[in-house]
């Protein structure tokens, strides 16, 4: 039987807020993850990509996932980002790692080394079975260089029982279809694209882990909520106001710009690690004013 973890509806892919002096800032973290309890969120993604996962030391990853977990205090189900291009290492990563309290794995397929659909599917395979816990699938070729094939997904599906769904952020809603249409029961579709987070809900997806969540958890997850019942209507008066907002905060990287409008919301500071740099002036400006639209419609739904 399938591993079945709670772990649809809106997740946010946590980003990792840094002082001055560029250590991690642990006050901020718990306000953030109180934001987003308390925001309505079902799940928290800690050690993602937009958590800056790759700059941080094995020492800091461990303090970020305890600071996490005990300020969440079992509000959210928690998914913890374990992945890379080394099948070996990660495998070990997996065998060392606490999983206390921890509900899934997400892990993003090989970077960089641009392998084979067969080498992708060997890579899951290792990775499934060394996790002690289910794994999401992270299909994002437009970071790691190479794309993960409906038929490649499909065939983990069907062969890996310990792997549970996928997030995808490859943008082809067709390959996204056709994974819906044949995947086997239980295999969860999860949008990587906050923008086509409805249209995918739309086509039998069962939710979202987002970026733009970290600042607007209550309006996504109102978006998503709706769309998961049915109720279109109400899903796009959510949609199109936080859509020009999703342009924005991704127009410099990720998550430069989401950084910057957590810096206005007052959340925690927009420091970045290297190579990553802060957003334009005009972005920041643009940014800011549609926190300034999107603070008036969160206030007039709650």
């Amino acid at each position: 039987m399938r591993a079945q973890p709670a772990i649809k509806g809106t997740g946010a892919a946590i980003i990792t807020p840094f002082d001055q002096a560029g250590r991690v800032d642990e006050f901020s973290l718990r306000r953030l993850v109180s934001h987003l309890a308390d925001g309505g969120l079902d799940v928290l993604v800690v050690l993602g990509t937009t958590g800056e996962s790759v700059t941080l030391t094995k020492d800091e990853k461990k303090q970020i996932q305890e600071i996490v977990l005990a300020e969440n205090a079992g509000r959210c189900r928690v998914i913890l980002g374990i992945g890379g291009n080394n099948t070996a290492e990660i495998a070990e990563i997996l065998e060392h790692t606490d999983f206390t309290g921890i509900d899934a794995v997400l892990s993003v397929s090989p970077y960089y080394s641009k392998p084979t659909q067969e080498g992708i599917f060997q890579h899951y395979k290792v990775v499934a079975d060394a996790s002690p816990r289910p794994v999401v699938l992270y299909n994002v070729p437009g970071r790691t260089g190479s794309n993960m094939t409906a038929e490649t997904t499909l065939r983990i599906a069907d062969e890996c029982r310990n792997v549970c769904g996928i997030k995808e952020a490859s943008g082809n809603l067709e390959q996204i279809m056709q994974i819906i249409n044949k995947r086997p029961a239980g295999f969860l579709m999860l949008s990587g694209d906050d923008a086509l987070t409805l249209p995918i809900i739309a086509c039998g997806g069962e939710g979202v882990i987002s970026v733009v969540a970290n600042a607007f958890p209550s309006l996504f997850s109102e978006m998503v909520n709706a769309a998961m019942d049915g109720n279109f209507t109400r899903a796009r008066r959510f949609h199109y106001p936080l859509l020009e907002f999703t342009r924005l905060i991704f127009a410099d990287g990720n998550p430069a710009g989401v950084k910057a409008a957590l810096k206005v919301l007052g959340i925690c500071e927009e420091f970045l690690r290297l190579p990553l740099t802060n957003v334009r002036p005009e972005i920041f400006g643009a940014i800011e004013k549609e926190v300034q639209v999107l603070r008036r419609l969160d206030l007039k739904t709650a």
